[in-house]
């Protein structure tokens, strides 16, 4: 009953965001607040964690990942980008107060790699890891198997108070959120009737006014008949290149940083 109330609810909402135009222009970027939360996603990197930097046409984006808790995503996705894979390819997705999709060599969302001879893998869904505003998560080819991931990945840009209805955060409660990820979730927005449905596998922790700014871009609707709405030529955004390296606080030291 949960997951069919929310989804409903989080689809009118995306209705209400895309209009009935072909169209999505001059939005504004949120204005993001520091959070202060023992949540794992919200806790600055330690020396030696496994992190990605995007490289791209709109700046730099850095994310820590999580290889204990999503072991084959994080495999999947640091194989592939030192192979090169991810390089000037281009964000296909971008839906102001949903997310920003990336990942396929196409640029088209209907493709896809793994580093698995393209054999998808399973839905690693962590209890600790949710879908907040930053999270970096693993995603699907439109019309692909639904039963398990590729190359593609897709960072949360739902809007702050997007989960700060007082009736949504007790049913958050009454389906087993903790105090701690129902007061995240109220701080930041996000995602929550993706939780255990997409896996989590990162989180951004410096450069989210970049996935915001993805997030802006004049846009035009697909004709997939999903309401999914891609950048325009005009506005295309280019990820470089994702480069996979180990965090260091001196190597950091001046960056903002998110959460």
């Amino acid at each position: 009953m949960y997951k069919r109330q929310v989804l409903a609810a989080a689809l009118a909402f995306a209705l209400l965001l895309c209009g009935c135009s072909g169209a999505e222009t001059n939005h504004k970027a949120p204005q993001r607040a520091a959070v202060e939360s023992g949540e794992r996603q919200f806790a600055q990197p330690s020396d030696g964690d496994f992190i990605a930097i995007f490289s791209t046409s709109l700046g730099e984006v850095r994310a820590v990942l999580y290889p204990d808790a999503a072991p084959m995503a994080v495999q999947n996705f640091v194989g592939l980008a030192r192979s090169g894979y991810y390089d000037n390819t281009v964000i296909w997705r971008a839906q102001y107060g949903f997310a920003v999709q990336g990942g396929d060599a196409t640029g088209t969302g209907t493709g896809g790699s793994t580093i698995w001879s393209n054999n998808p893998y399973p839905l690693e869904a962590d209890a600790g890891l949710k879908h907040y505003a930053g999270a970096l998560c693993a995603a699907f080819a439109a019309g692909g198997d639904a039963t398990g991931g590729n190359s593609q990945f897709y960072f949360v840009t739902a809007l702050p108070d997007s989960v700060s209805s007082s009736d949504l955060q007790a049913e958050l409660t009454a389906n087993g959120y903790t105090d701690a990820q129902v007061a995240a979730y109220a701080a930041v927005g996000g995602l929550p009737y993706l939780d255990n449905t997409d896996t989590v596998f990162g989180q951004v922790y410096a450069g989210m006014e970049v996935v915001d700014a993805m997030a802006c871009v004049d846009t035009v609707k697909d004709d997939d008949g999903n309401d999914t709405f891609c950048p325009t030529e005009e506005a295309a955004i280019t990820i470089n290149h994702v480069t996979i390296t180990t965090y260091t606080a001196e190597a950091d030291n001046g960056l903002d940083t998110v959460g």
